[in-house]
């Protein structure tokens, strides 16, 4: 009996253990970081003006106001929450200033300012997590009210505010204020979201609410916290954006949440919660700053902007599916 079985075959299962395959993983940037370059090369080569430190430092102060609102759209969207209330939410808190700057005097006219930016985080987490509203929903209604507040109480006009400079100051090695300020945001939400408990809270709240609430987070509290980040960033984005301008309008800030999402998503934040880190946030940010700037560079009409705008945020929703596709199958 055992000289029959030794004569058997090896099954091919059983044979010499062949040496596994290693995956190799391309980091999740990788992908947005050939994209980048491949702009530069075009853009280099359709404009004599791009390739210029001070091109890319004009560039870095046009996606500064944007780059505030989309560093707290990614605490938010980690956590599986929205906040298309962002621009709006910029134009009042210009407008708050602008008419409160003349009777109250420039600091106390801040103060209200940064008060009003707080307090529509404030609304936002209020209503999402106190009476259950979705944040799209929420978000979309507050996005209208503060838009129609803007115009209603400004008439349209543009106002301008005299004495607020500071954004257009240049006080470290020639490098725009606004661009410093972007920086320290960035660094503050990297340290939030990675070195602290609450910023594990929140990615654990965006990877599975229930799960999160079963192991005793209070995610109530985590979520309201997050809108209010989200409002401090509508705060000094607001501030940031009038002393640029030295005025405001009711069409301040408009498109602002559009650009901010596009920068998220673009930059590996999922639509469902859960994933992404503020870098790639900044990643996705300049991708389409230098979009922007070398389009306007080579005279392509406003309208077609628009249109590479869209294509750029449904590319990268489709790049995020497509991601998730791939991870569920790994």
């Amino acid at each position: 009996m055992s000289d029959t079985l030794t004569a058997l075959p090896a099954p091919p299962s059983l044979g010499s253990p062949k040496p596994a395959r290693r995956r190799v993983r391309l980091p999740e940037a990788a992908a947005l970081l050939v994209f980048l370059v491949v702009e530069i090369v075009v853009f280099s080569v359709g404009s004599p003006y791009f390739l210029s430190v001070d091109n890319f430092l004009n560039i870095l102060t046009a996606i500064s106001v944007t780059g505030v609102l989309a560093a707290g759209a990614t605490v938010l969207l980690i956590a599986g929450q929205f906040d298309l209330s962002v621009g709006s939410g910029v134009a009042f808190v210009g407008l708050t200033l602008a008419l409160a700057a003349p009777a109250l005097g420039l600091p106390a006219a801040v103060l209200l300012s940064i008060v009003v930016g707080l307090l529509i985080g404030a609304v936002n987490g209020f209503l999402v997590t106190v009476v259950g509203v979705n944040a799209l929903i929420t978000t979309l209604g507050t996005m209208a009210i503060f838009r129609g507040l803007t115009v209603s109480l400004g008439e349209g006009r543009n106002i301008p505010v005299t004495g607020f400079d500071w954004a257009i100051q240049r006080p470290l090695l020639g490098i725009p204020m606004p661009v410093i300020v972007l920086a320290v945001v960035v660094a503050v939400i990297a340290v939030l979201l990675h070195q602290t408990r609450y910023g594990r809270s929140v990615y654990a709240i965006g990877s599975n609410e229930s799960a999160a609430r079963l192991v005793g987070l209070r995610n109530r509290g985590i979520l309201f916290t997050a809108f209010l980040i989200s409002g401090g960033c509508i705060v000094i984005g607001g501030l940031m954006s009038t002393s640029l301008l030295g005025s405001t309008s009711g069409t301040s800030g408009l498109g602002l949440e559009l650009a901010a999402v596009t920068a998220v998503i673009l930059g590996g934040t999922s639509l469902k919660g859960g994933t992404g880190t503020v870098l790639g946030t900044v990643l996705g940010l300049v991708i389409v700053g230098v979009m922007s700037n070398g389009l306007t560079l080579m005279n392509v009409a406003s309208s077609w902007q628009n249109v590479a705008s869209g294509c750029l945020l449904i590319l990268a929703v489709s790049f995020d599916r497509l991601r998730q596709r791939l991870g569920a199958r790994a």
